[in-house]
């Protein structure tokens, strides 16, 4: 491992190699060491309580690598470094010593790479200084900067600032401004509510640490109101501004200004792309996924009616080197190698070389011109690792190439080769060994050459091809190879044998095949079935196969034959002198295998481009494909709609189409045939299609509701999978009705429903042309329907009027009012105030109103009582003005004495009730009348002392008496309890205050009578004779 150090920075290299080790090369699949995960930028917490800072590199190769970490290269030791399988780890890591660059090194038996290199950084927020801040203080109308001075801090900030406490955080809008540059607030134009304390709150983003500073005061000068000005800037992009194609711009401009100044963008000799965003009343200009063609100077000009200004900047895109690779190389010796190492980027890149992690220059055989090395005559020392390093400033990439120079003599893998031809079929005889150079190539059979003729034919790639074969061709093929380095020799033995016969059947099916021998009939024979030359066992594979014999035949039937009884099937018949064999060939169609691996050729926003190798037809042409994709978002595997369709059996390769940009997919293929569909192919790796502009609005955009002087808009949001990319947001659009142009607020956050908008210049319920649109990295996509909003009414802006209170009892007064008149803020209920004259307003009660009615009655309120009342509407939003105090008096309360000497006289089920009248004191109610309580809460009112009842027949029934005045109910009399009977035998009774007579009509019996005397009330029981 080495360390230099240079410009302050320090550059890692972590080495690791592996062991030495080899075998033949045509036995073991070698390869050289090739980065499965190279080492990324790191931004580690000194916060942390993990202390460990590790840098991951991966390699794959063979011989395999091993890792160390070669403590003879350091120049200096230290503990905190280990190297553990390839991971780098840093324990206790430190800004000043740790910073910089590290960079890892591959290296086996084939050579040497180096990776990409990675930045290690480390992420801090220190405190503000303690140290109290001055206030400031301007007049009313004149612009102001408060400054934050953030301290100092890794990677970067974000910053916001507070309005007195804490989390009231200051809003921005078109009047103030918080750079995240300077971290300054502005305010264009001070009003009397600016007044107060301002702390600016920074915020590290990968830590999420955060710091206040010391309040600073902003108070109003006395000396006068300040006139109008116009627009100065006070923040603005800088003149020059660098940017990295692909990430996001933001330009930020700001002015004071009395009135507050309005701020447009232009972009000189161009237009301002159509993905730009302007976000914080226009104060910020952003570029998502920034392009080269983007670059240009921009115009901020900030206007208001005393004048303008504007502030010009250029924008400068510039890209990382991207390359055109090159790929690993296979020579003989001896052979020209030409690598042309090619890179996009701008500035423009420059190319380095090197062979084994070393440089590379021009020198005898090897010359670099603009990037395209050259090697003449290449020889063995040429062999290993190769990279082409193209940088610019901003960066550098690595192409990484293995260069193989071959030099063996000739070697057969395979050596004799057995083939088995068909009698009258051709026949291919190949000679294919390893060498290099390429060896030279003859052919004899026996001792003999072989000289090509019309049935021996000698291809180019030293193929023998024998024609029409035939049993005279058997024998034994030498195949000799020869270059410099030396030669060697192949046989190739070859039977030609008669077709066997062929039988099929369909999967599902039986069939049956026979085997009959003619035999001498004084000898016995016996048959044996085999398949594929081993005897059958009938007792076992689930029953399939039945054996039917007779004198000279056997035949042998499978029943439901499935793929795996396909097959050679031989029959053997055997007597006492000799044995016969016979052998068949069965087919078995059924629907085709699963495909060969599906391989992602190439893909697009929308399509995948998929090839496959064919799996077995299984004795039937395959008639079509089907394309199947799974995907987060589906319902296990669906089929895709493709290019060609349908996908006929003779392809290999298709297009899906009609994918959703952004999704990751996988893909299989399905088979069918005449027989049926087979099984699918196992899965494509997943690939995620590439990132498009959004193509899906939102739907159900509404709104409505909020605070006074806020549009409320709603929608529902779109799915992941219709996003089409990073980045996703929504533009909410919306003008006034008969206005021109649009405002658009971006909302950034992809799970957003509402978006709230306040402005204290438009009045309630202002209607409001709405539309929500979608955007990505990518640009914006379409806008929803325009929809007509209403923005909040807000609370109510009058009080109820023509407000009334009666007084209905001693304890009860009921309140009537009429609704405020129809406009903005219309009341969805109204709250009832009052209290007593001898108490203040604010330790009153309060009742509200169910729904939107216009009287109330108040209950539970002391009897001969002066009230305060006053009516104020409400809504969702808040409460309106009340309304002009009302008074009303309850009324005196009912007379405490209950009516008393109740007397009656029943005849049969008719009651004739007297009583004495009641008289009410001078603090209590007139009496103005009596209510007679009768069974099942019937009731009887009269102004008189008596009344007369019918009460209905068997029952015994409870009456009572209470008097009736203005304050209400009076007191209850003491219970009456009568008795009705059923029938012809009715009691006749007549009681008075203390005596009671009673008799039985038509009957000269003497009734047994009981005397109770109760105060206030006499009780008779009756008994019947």
């Amino acid at each position: 491992m080495e360390i230099i150090k240079e410009r302050q920075d320090y550059v890692y290299i972590c080495t690791f190699s592996s062991l030495l080790w080899y075998r033949k090369w045509y036995s073991v699949s070698f390869f050289p060491s090739i980065f499965v995960q190279e080492p990324d930028d790191v931004i580690f917490s000194l916060d942390s309580d993990e202390k460990k800072v590790m840098l991951r590199c991966e390699a794959r190769g063979n011989p395999p690598p091993t890792y160390r970490c070669d403590i003879s290269y350091i120049r200096y030791t230290d503990y905190r470094y280990s190297l553990i399988e390839g991971n780098f780890i840093i324990t206790n890591a430190s800004e000043i010593t740790d910073y910089g660059r590290y960079q890892c090194k591959a290296e086996n038996s084939f050579g040497t790479v180096l990776s990409r290199d990675a930045l290690l950084q480390f992420a801090y927020l220190k405190p503000f200084s303690t140290k109290t801040r001055g206030g400031v203080s301007v007049r009313e109308g004149q612009g102001v900067v408060l400054m934050c001075t953030p301290p100092l801090h890794s990677p970067g900030k974000i910053l916001f600032w507070v309005f007195n406490e804490f989390p009231s955080f200051v809003a921005e809008d078109s009047r103030r401004f918080i750079s995240q540059d300077t971290g300054n607030l502005y305010i264009s134009k001070v009003q009397p509510s600016d007044v107060g304390s301002y702390i600016c709150l920074v915020k590290n983003p990968v830590t999420n640490a955060r710091v206040l500073s010391p309040p600073t005061p902003l108070t109003l000068k006395t000396d006068g109101v300040m006139g109008e000005y116009e627009p100065k800037i006070e923040v603005h992009f800088p003149t020059s501004v660098l940017a990295t194609k692909g990430v996001t711009v933001r330009l930020e401009c700001f002015a004071l200004g009395n009135p507050v100044p309005t701020i447009t963008w232009r972009k000189i000799n161009g237009n301002i792309p159509k993905k730009a965003r302007l976000r914080k009343s226009q104060a910020v200009l952003e570029i998502p996924n920034i392009q080269l063609d983007d670059s240009g100077t921009y115009e901020c000009k900030a206007e208001n009616p005393r004048g303008g200004t504007a502030f010009k900047g250029h924008l400068q895109v510039y890209s990382k080197s991207h390359f055109i690779m090159i790929n690993d190389t296979q020579m003989d010796s001896g052979e020209k190698l030409q690598w042309e190492c090619k890179a996009t980027g701008r500035p423009r890149p420059t190319y380095r070389w090197l062979l084994n992690g070393l440089p590379l220059t021009s020198q005898a055989r090897a010359e670099i011109v603009n990037g395209e090395l050259t090697i003449h005559r290449v020889q063995q020392t040429d062999s290993g690792m190769y990279q082409c390093i193209a940088e610019n400033k901003y960066g550098a990439v690595y192409s990484s190439a293995e260069l193989k120079i071959l030099a063996s003599p000739p070697v057969f893998v395979l050596n004799p080769v057995h083939i088995i031809a068909t009698l009258g079929k051709d026949v291919l005889l190949e000679c294919k060994p390893k060498a290099s150079p390429k060896p030279r190539i003859t052919w004899k059979r026996g001792d003999r050459r072989i000289v090509p003729n019309k049935r021996m034919m000698l291809l180019r790639n030293n193929t023998l091809r024998i024609v029409n074969s035939s049993r005279a061709d058997e024998g034994n093929y030498v195949c000799r190879a020869e270059n410099q380095l030396g030669s060697a020799e192949m046989t190739a033995m070859l039977w030609v044998k008669a077709k066997p016969q062929q039988s099929g059947g369909d999967c599902g099916e039986s069939v049956v095949l026979s085997c009959k021998a003619t035999h001498d009939t004084s000898l016995d024979v016996a048959f044996q079935w085999l398949f594929n030359q081993r005897p059958i066992n009938f007792h076992q594979d689930g029953g399939h196969f039945e054996y039917i014999q007779t004198t000279s035949t056997v035949d042998l039937m499978i029943r439901s034959i499935l793929l795996k009884h396909a097959g050679k099937y031989g029959c053997r018949a055997q007597t006492s002198a000799d044995s016969v064999f016979a052998e068949a060939e069965l087919l078995v169609r059924g629907p085709p295998g699963p495909p060969g691996v599906v391989i992602v050729e190439e893909i697009t926003d929308t399509t995948a481009t998929l090839s496959w190798t064919r799996g077995l037809d299984n004795h039937s042409p395959i008639n079509t494909y089907n394309i199947q994709a799974r995907s987060p978002f589906s319902l296990g595997w669906q089929t895709v709609k493709t290019e060609p369709e349908p996908v006929t059996g003779d392809l290999e390769s298709a297009v899906a189409v009609q994918l959703n940009p952004w999704v990751e997919y996988e893909f299989r293929v399905v088979a069918s045939n005449a027989i049926g569909t087979g099984d699918p192919s196992a899965p494509s790796r997943a690939v995620r299609t590439k990132e498009a502009v959004p193509s899906v609005a939102p739907a159900n955009v509404s709104g409505g509701n909020g605070r006074r002087h806020e549009l409320v808009i709603s929608w529902e949001p779109i799915s992941e999978e219709f996003q089409n990319g990073e980045g996703f947001g929504y533009i909410v659009a919306f003008r006034a009705n008969g206005s021109r142009g649009w405002k658009e607020k971006m909302v950034t956050s992809a799970d957003s429903t509402t978006y709230k908008y306040r402005d204290e210049t438009f009045p309630p319920l202002t209607p409001f042309e709405v539309k929500v649109g979608v955007y990505n990295n990518k640009g914006d996509g379409p806008f929803s329907k325009v929809v007509v909003i209403h923005s909040a009414e807000g609370e109510p802006r009058e009080a109820p009027s023509d407000v009334r209170a009666y007084s209905i009892s001693s304890s009860e007064l009921k309140v009537t009012w009429k609704p405020p008149n129809p406009g903005p803020g219309r009341p969805r209920g109204y709250e009832v105030n009052y209290w007593k004259d001898t108490e203040q307003e604010e330790s009153g009660q309060k009742q509200r109103t169910a729904r939107n009615e216009t009287s109330m009655m108040l209950s539970g309120l002391e009897s001969n009582s002066l009230y305060h009342i006053t009516v104020k509407g409400f809504n969702s939003i808040g409460q309106g003005p009340a309304s002009a105090a009302v008074i009303a008096r309850t009324r005196k309360a009912p007379p405490a004495q209950p009516p008393g000497n109740l007397m009656w006289i029943q005849e049969g089920n008719n009651v004739s009730l007297n009583w004495t009248p009641v008289k009410s004191k001078d603090n209590e109610s007139d009496v103005i009348g009596y209510m007679v309580k009768k069974p099942h809460n019937q009731i009887t009112r009269t102004i008189n002392p008596s009344t007369m009842l019918s009460l209905p027949e068997g029952g015994t029934y409870i009456i009572e008496v209470r008097a009736l005045s203005e304050g209400g109910e009076g007191s209850l009399s003491s219970q009456v309890r009568l008795v009705t009977s059923s029938g012809e035998s009715a009691i006749d009774s007549f009681y008075c205050a203390n005596v009671l007579i009673s008799w039985k009509l038509m009957c000269d019996v003497t009734i047994a009578v009981s005397l109770t005397s109760l105060p206030n009330f006499p009780t008779v029981d009756f008994f019947r004779l």
